[in-house]
Parts: structure tokens; sequence; C-alpha cells
């Protein structure tokens, strides 16, 4: 499903197929995915929004200190099932959670309108852009 590597995070380049997010069956979005701690640690810092989505992993926990907007954060096991969907205003902090061992973060709403919540299967893919 996925791989780590040397950068902090990894996006298609020019002539690569693209990441995507994919629910139960449903491709959803292009997600970015954050491979190494600096990647993690910036997280969506510094951004006015999020197209798409960012992929935390290992994460338990996130923050949202000195974000600029609202996120919705999907709380993944080890094979990427939803355990908990969380919407997080900016100047907050989520506790590391039972279970969790990578975070979905997307902009406020985006769960609900892809339909994600506890229970479903995410998967993340490669694949040419739609």
């Amino acid at each position: 499903m996925w791989s780590r590597s040397a950068s902090t995070s990894e996006t298609a380049g020019a002539g690569e197929s693209a990441r995507w997010l994919w629910c139960d069956g449903r491709r959803l979005a292009p997600v970015e995915v954050a491979v190494d701690r600096v990647g993690r640690a910036r997280g969506l810092l510094g951004r006015d929004n999020l197209d798409g989505a960012l992929w935390l992993a290992p994460a338990r926990s996130v923050h949202t200190v000195g974000m600029r907007f609202t996120i919705d954060t999907v709380m993944c096991d080890a094979d990427l099932g939803v355990l908990r969907v969380l919407t997080v205003p900016p100047g907050c902090v989520v506790l590391p959670r039972r279970g969790v061992r990578s975070i979905l973060e997307t902009a406020a709403g985006a769960a609900a309108r892809w339909e994600i919540r506890p229970g479903c299967a995410l998967a993340i893919r490669r694949g040419p852009a739609a």
C-alpha cells in the first residue's frame, strides 16, 4: 500500500503516479505522505488550506497549535481501519488513543463528505491522476 523513503513528504513529481486515498473501494482524493519525523512534525503548519489529505505515519496524536484552519483527523489502526474521526479547531491537542498507529488529516468536513467513519477500511495507493 505504501512505503517509506528518505524524503520529508512524498508527492508525485513529473512522470510519477500520484498517491490516492481510498475508502471501502472508493477513490476519494490525492494524499501526501509524511514519511519522517520532520514531515510529521511540520504537518499542515504554514498552510491556509488542504486539497486532499495528509497521512502521518507512524502517529498516535496530533495538534493544531499554530494552524490557520480547522481539520478533520481520521485515527487509524495498523491496517488503516478507521477507529475515530474528530474535527479539531486551531489551537488544540489531540491526545494519543489506544490502538492508533497513523492519522489522516483533511480539511474540516471532508471526512463527512467522503463518508469516512469508524469501521471503514482506508488504503493509500499509487495511480494516475483523475
